[in-house]
Order: structure tokens, then C-alpha cells, then sequence
């Protein structure tokens, strides 16, 4: 049987340097290789695992409407609080503080939207 395998996450920007910088910032990494394709599109590369992480393409203009496909992060220190307040600093924005769920809903400089949740109590259950 065949499967695929996750090569990246692509995200849509018009400043693909700034969505891979601020990215990279919140994941802990370093930007990766610059490259364009055969059709002239540029990409910023964001590894995160060996072997995938996100890929920031540049687009003419911004995306319309919601995006199909997010990404959800997990505070691995501190508080999901704590979580917010850094990403916020680095060029997030809360968009949705989802009172009645475990998790806020940001977005990227761009308005990507994400979700950000609280550190794991180690049964797999998240606390804020």
C-alpha cells in the first residue's frame, strides 16, 4: 500500500520574508534556502523535522478568504498566555480568543490564521 508523506506546509504571501521570518521566529528555526522554480515563483523555506516543514510562496496578491489549511501549535514552555504574549511580539494578532475552547485562534502578519494551545499535562490533556 502507498501513502504520502508531508514535504510542507505551503502558505500564500506577498512578503514571503517577512511570513518565513516571523515563522521561523515562533518555531525556534532558522530560515532555509531561497529558491524559484521553472515558473518563476519564489520560495522561503522554513525546515522545521528533517525532511519537512513550511514552505512560504510568494503570490502576487493576498489570498482571498479563509484559509482551507492552518497550522496548530502547542506552547512547549510557560503558558498558552505566555505563548500569545511572544507571538503577538514577533507580528501576530489575536483574531478569536475562543473563550469556550482550549485554544486562541492568531494570525500572521499576513492573516494567516493559526491556533495556539496550552502545554501538554503529559496524559495528552491541555492546560491554558
Amino acid at each position: 500500500m502507498s501513502r504520502s508523506t508531508l514535504l510542507a506546509v505551503t502558505i500564500d504571501a506577498v512578503d514571503p520574508v517577512a511570513v518565513a521570518t516571523f515563522w521561523a521566529a515562533a518555531l525556534g528555526v532558522a530560515v532555509g534556502e531561497r529558491s524559484t522554480d521553472a515558473h518563476g515563483t519564489t520560495y522561503l523555506a522554513v525546515p522545521v523535522d528533517e525532511g519537512t516543514g513550511l514552505l512560504v510562496q510568494q503570490v502576487a496578491a493576498p489570498t482571498p478568504g479563509k484559509a482551507r489549511v492552518h497550522l496548530d501549535l502547542r506552547a512547549q514552555d510557560g503558558t498558552q498566555e505566555a505563548e500569545i504574549d511572544r507571538l503577538t511580539g514577533l507580528g501576530a494578532r489575536v483574531v478569536d480568543p475562543a473563550p469556550d475552547h482550549p485554544w486562541v485562534v492568531l494570525a500572521d502578519p499576513e492573516g494567516t490564521e493559526f491556533c495556539v494551545l496550552g502545554p501538554s499535562d503529559g496524559a495528552g490533556q491541555v492546560t491554558p
